[in-house]
């Protein structure tokens, strides 16, 4: 079977069975479950998939840490937060702990199965404007610190950080800083390596907590 490992985790076993019975007809392969955050992070340990679908409010440990758990234990492994409202005040501590986007639970069959595949890629589900929203409306209004690494990152690649961080998508950063859109990508990579991050979801939430991007902004 094709496409990436799954794990599903939520409490409500109906969600598993019916998100299981779309990503298998998909072409999917889900390879564990489970019912709270602490049975997700002995699946993913034991099992090692690609994604793990997570649920944001579970008994025993929520997704939030559990995906804290995840993402520290694994380099590979990406988790794609579900949620019942789409401005749920847990996503950006969500994509803050390491998670690289989210779904509401009531995502159509194709958008599941293809959220899933974009996520293995490592890509950000969400778009970063979406992302950027989230950011906005839930970020604290506290002074930011620049981070440390952002001294390892020459102008050009701060630059590109920045506009990342403001919702521009690749095509849009080529077009205003007159590139091709295959020089943006590798500064984007080299933006992520340099930085450690995972995708564009952590990429903007960066560039608001050190600063580079300012609510509102």
């Amino acid at each position: 079977m094709s496409g990436p490992r799954v794990v599903i985790a939520d409490d409500q076993a109906f969600v598993r069975v019916g998100f299981r019975m779309i990503l298998k007809s998909g072409g999917v392969e889900v390879v564990g479950e489970a019912a709270d955050g602490a049975e997700a992070v002995a699946v993913v340990r034991d099992v090692r998939p690609d994604v793990v679908l997570m649920d944001i409010r579970m008994p025993t440990m929520d997704g939030l840490e559990a995906t804290r758990r995840i993402v520290r234990s694994s380099d590979t492994c990406r988790v794609l937060m579900l949620t019942t409202f789409d401005l749920d005040r847990y996503v950006y501590d969500a994509l803050a702990a390491g998670a690289s986007g989210f779904l509401l639970k009531d995502v159509t069959p194709e958008h599941l199965v293809a959220a899933v595949r974009l996520i293995e890629t490592g890509d950000a589900l969400l778009a970063p404007s979406i992302t950027r929203r989230l950011v906005e409306r839930f970020a604290s209004g506290a002074a930011p610190v620049v981070h440390q690494d952002l001294t390892a990152l020459t102008p050009r690649e701060r630059e590109v950080l920045t506009l990342v961080g403001g919702g521009r998508s690749n095509g849009e950063i080529a077009a205003l800083l007159t590139l091709s859109e295959a020089t943006v990508k590798t500064h984007v990579a080299r933006v992520f390596a340099k930085l450690g991050l995972r995708d564009r979801a952590q990429a903007v939430v960066l560039a608001y907590e050190t600063g580079l991007v300012t609510p509102g902004a």
